[in-house]
C-alpha cells in the first residue's frame, strides 16, 4: 500500500509540469488571439479622407493600401475595404476641418469666391470652376500655384470680360491679391455704332482660411463709351463661413464710392421774353455723383464634392435707403 501511494506521488510529479505547460499554453495562445482580434496598431496616426466615383467619402486610418483596395479603419472602429477603382482621391484630414461637436466640415471648394467679388486665396492647382449665372457663364482657371485667368460673360456674348489674379501669403491665416478685370463690347461694335469698354484693376486682402474667410478690396473702375471715358472709386466688404458639411454663409457687397460733384460751363443764348432778344451767357450745370452699394447675403448648398448651388437676396443702397431686388441671385458651381 506505501509503494502504491509512493507510485502514484510519482506520478503526479510527472503529470503536474506537463498540465502546467499545457495551461501556460493555453492562456498565452488566447491571449495572442484577443490582442490580434481587438487590437490594432496604427502605423499611421495621419487621418484621410477617401473621395469615391459616387460622391460618397469616408474618413479614417489607413490599416493597408496597394493596388487592389483600401483597408480603412473608421472613427467608429469599423473596418472598410473600399476597391482602388471607385476611389476618385484621398486627401489629408486637418484638426480645423472638424467643427466643435466633432463633425466633418472640410473646406469649402469655392472659398475663393463670393456671390461677385474675390478674396486673396488663389484657386488651387487643378481646381478649375464654372460659375453659371442667370446671365452667362463665368470661367475661371488655376494657371499656377498662384495665378489664376478667367473669362466671363452673357449669353449674347457680349460683353466679353477677362480676368487675372495673383495671390500670396502675407501669413499663416492672412492672404493678399492683385488683378484686374478688362471688359469689351466684342462683336456688338462691329454691328453698331456704340463702342464700350471698361477696366477695373483691384486689390483684396483676406484672413482667415478656406473654411472661413473675411476680405476688404477695392479698385478703381473706368468705363469708356464712344471715346468718353468716366471712373469711380470701388470698395468691397465680403465674407463666407462653412457651417456643416452641406451649406456654407455667404456675404458680399460691391460699393460705389461717392464722389465730387462735377461742374460744367457752357456759353448759351438766354432768351429774355421782357425785352424779346437773346443774349449770349455762360450757363453752369452741377452734376453730381453719389455713392451706392449692392449688398447680398446667401447660402451655398454643397451638392456634391465639387457641385454647389447658391442663393442670394440683394438689395441696393443709395441714398440712406434700401431697396430690396425682387429678383433672388442664382447661380450654380460646376468643378471643371
Amino acid at each position: 500500500m506505501i509503494r502504491n501511494i509512493f507510485d502514484k506521488n510519482l506520478n503526479m510529479k510527472k503529470i503536474l509540469p506537463f498540465l502546467l505547460v499545457l495551461f501556460l499554453g493555453f492562456i498565452a495562445n488566447n491571449t495572442y488571439a484577443q490582442v490580434d482580434k481587438d487590437t490594432t496598431i496604427i502605423k499611421d496616426s495621419t487621418l484621410y479622407r477617401v473621395l469615391t466615383s459616387d460622391g460618397g467619402d469616408k474618413i479614417g486610418y489607413i490599416l493597408k493600401q496597394d493596388e487592389r483596395e483600401v483597408l480603412l479603419l473608421t472613427k467608429d472602429n469599423r473596418r472598410i475595404v473600399i476597391p482602388q477603382y471607385v476611389i476618385k482621391k484621398i486627401e489629408v484630414v486637418k484638426k480645423e476641418d472638424f467643427n466643435i461637436t466633432g463633425e466633418y466640415v472640410g473646406e469649402d471648394k469655392f472659398a475663393t469666391r463670393y456671390f461677385i467679388t474675390t478674396n486673396g486665396l488663389p484657386i488651387k492647382k487643378g481646381e478649375n470652376y464654372i460659375q453659371w449665372n442667370l446671365f452667362g457663364p463665368d470661367f475661371q482657371f488655376s494657371v499656377g500655384d498662384n495665378f489664376g485667368l478667367g473669362i466671363l460673360t452673357s449669353w449674347f456674348a457680349t460683353p466679353i470680360i477677362g480676368t487675372a489674379k495673383y495671390s500670396f501669403e502675407l501669413g499663416p491665416r492672412s492672404q493678399m491679391a492683385i488683378g484686374t478685370m478688362l471688359g469689351t463690347s466684342s462683336w456688338a461694335s462691329l454691328t453698331s455704332d456704340i463702342r464700350f469698354g471698361g477696366a477695373l484693376p483691384f486689390a483684396s486682402l483676406s484672413f482667415g482660411t478656406r473654411k472661413s474667410n473675411l476680405a476688404f478690396s477695392g479698385g478703381y473702375g473706368a468705363v469708356w463709351l464712344d471715346g468718353d471715358v468716366s471712373g469711380r472709386a470701388l470698395a468691397s466688404v465680403a465674407g463666407m463661413v462653412k457651417i456643416s458639411p452641406k451649406f456654407s454663409l455667404v456675404f458680399d457687397s460691391f460699393i460705389v464710392l461717392k464722389a465730387k460733384a462735377i461742374t460744367t460751363t457752357s456759353q448759351q443764348y438766354v432768351y429774355d421774353p421782357f425785352t424779346g432778344t437773346s443774349t449770349l451767357q455762360t450757363v453752369s450745370y452741377v452734376q453730381n455723383r453719389p455713392g451706392g452699394g449692392l449688398f447680398i447675403p446667401g447660402i451655398r448648398f454643397h451638392q456634391a464634392e465639387g457641385k454647389a448651388i447658391q442663393f442670394g437676396f440683394a438689395a441696393i443702397g443709395s441714398d440712406g435707403e434700401l431697396l430690396p431686388v425682387p429678383i433672388p441671385m442664382i447661380q450654380w458651381y460646376r468643378a471643371l
